[in-house]
């Protein structure tokens, strides 16, 4: 390895989970070398809080790294070697809009799937753009490492506004479900697994895995699990997983009895099984509330903590698994490892009987040139039909920023599996065309 060291900024200062991110990012010093580490983020009230407490974590856990965090787009995007995108348009103001009208007319509520995801999506856009655009400008050579999502719809996006742009977006969510294969398969992490897998982000399917170092082929093991218990590991493994969590993983069980030949994605279930997830949502109170009442508030509070008493010692976080994963995503760039992880990417013949244009999730060998995808063969005859009509989906979300289109919008909700049927898809839309108003585009 190089003596090289690394410039790098987190465009999302502000997000709670940049402590911990700042935390691994000090940890992993022999895998990413630092000389400056920035945070950027349009509100500076909240990335001051954040900051703050982030200035004296790198002050005691690596001296040795300059550390500032700013609100100017020059500042921080001039002389930086990676951007990692953790952005929130809205805040979790509008995440929880997302959540709550669906419900209100019986249609699933979450983030990043259904209307809520294309609603995230759709706002978005505009401000990926405008980073690439500063990354760009100000540091022509660096590479953006995006987790931002709606990661699809802004996949999407970039393929077709700055498809020449060094971007590589990514979702650390498989590696979650790998992390339990691994424990179920008595291996110590996902590290440890090879594996085929494809579809879209938040839509996939394992079509093997395998033991990395013996070869030996875990999938009749995984599945003789997995028809049983899901993903759910239980004891320490689980011990401080939230109760929502526990259940999605354990609802895995029924999504892999739909193909038994694959193992399922976990978010398959707001897809499989959207009437369920209604019926065990409650309207008035959902995954944000859980969130400000309990992950905002501590993180805050510690923060504000750290900054009164002028030191970290004894601080709640720790080097995780997801932070971890995209740290070791910059070093495989950095280093020009040829590792392998998945990415979203324009498919160009990865699952071969799919179209070249649609944004899909597969394996890639990441280096200093960015992704080089691996075929995955043909999409099952299931999977495939899901698949068209989830991309027709992302894609007319795009075409609506695009052309500034409310039709466009309304047949992306309208054709979506969690939506029942058009009108109720027009209720949902017009509804969040008035909370969106400050992010969306002027939608004709």
């Amino acid at each position: 390895m190089s003596d090289k060291k690394f410039s790098v900024v987190i465009a999302g200062g502000g997000s709670t989970f940049t402590p911990g991110f700042v935390i691994s990012l000090c940890a992993n010093q022999d895998k990413l070398p630092l000389r400056k580490l920035k945070l950027y983020d349009i509100d500076a009230d909240r990335q001051k809080k954040i900051g703050d407490a982030c200035a004296i974590i790198v002050k005691e856990k690596a001296p040795q790294v300059e550390f500032e965090y700013t609100t100017d787009p020059e500042e921080a995007f001039t002389d930086v070697d990676f951007v990692l995108g953790s952005i929130r348009v809205g805040k979790y103001e509008m995440r929880s809009q997302d959540e709550k009208i669906p419900l209100k007319y019986g249609v699933n509520g979450q983030e990043t799937t259904g209307p809520g995801g294309m609603a995230y999506g759709l706002r978005s856009i505009p401000a990926i753009i405008e980073i690439i655009d500063f990354m760009e400008k100000y540091s022509p050579n660096a590479w953006m490492v995006n987790y931002s999502n709606t990661i699809a719809i802004v996949s999407e996006a970039c393929r077709r506004f700055r498809p020449n742009a060094k971007v590589v977006n990514i979702c650390d969510m498989p590696i979650d479900d790998m992390g339990r294969m691994a424990a179920i398969a008595g291996l110590k992490s996902f590290k440890d697994l090879d594996f085929t897998y494809y579809g879209l982000n938040h839509f996939g399917w394992w079509k093997s895995v395998t033991n990395k170092k013996t070869g030996e082929d875990l999938m009749p093991l995984l599945k003789e699990y997995v028809k049983k218990n899901g993903y759910y590991v239980g004891g320490d493994f689980d011990k401080e997983t939230e109760a929502s969590w526990v259940a999605t993983f354990k609802k895995v069980a029924d999504c892999y009895a739909l193909d038994p030949t694959t193992l399922p994605n976990n978010y398959m279930q707001y897809y499989y099984f959207p009437q369920y997830e209604v019926e065990n949502a409650n309207p008035n109170y959902t995954r944000t509330d859980e969130i400000l009442e309990y992950r905002q508030k501590i993180v805050f509070g510690e923060c504000a903590r750290i900054v009164k008493e002028g030191t970290a010692k004894g601080n709640l976080w720790e080097s995780e698994v997801h932070s971890n994963y995209i740290i070791d995503i910059c070093h495989a760039i950095a280093f020009n490892t040829h590792e392998k992880y998945l990415a979203n990417i324009p498919n160009n013949g990865a699952i071969c009987n799919f179209p070249d244009d649609a944004i899909v999730e597969v394996p890639c060998l990441f280096g200093s040139n960015g992704v080089q995808p691996l075929v995955v063969g043909e999409a099952g005859r299931f999977q495939l039909g899901l698949m068209m009509e989830q991309v027709t989906c992302e894609k007319l979300v795009v075409d609506a920023y695009e052309q500034k289109s409310y039709i466009k919008m309304l047949q992306a909700f309208a054709l979506n599996k969690t939506v029942p049927d058009a009108s109720v898809a027009k209720k949902i839309l017009d509804d969040m065309m008035v909370v969106n108003k400050p992010y969306w585009p002027d939608l004709k």
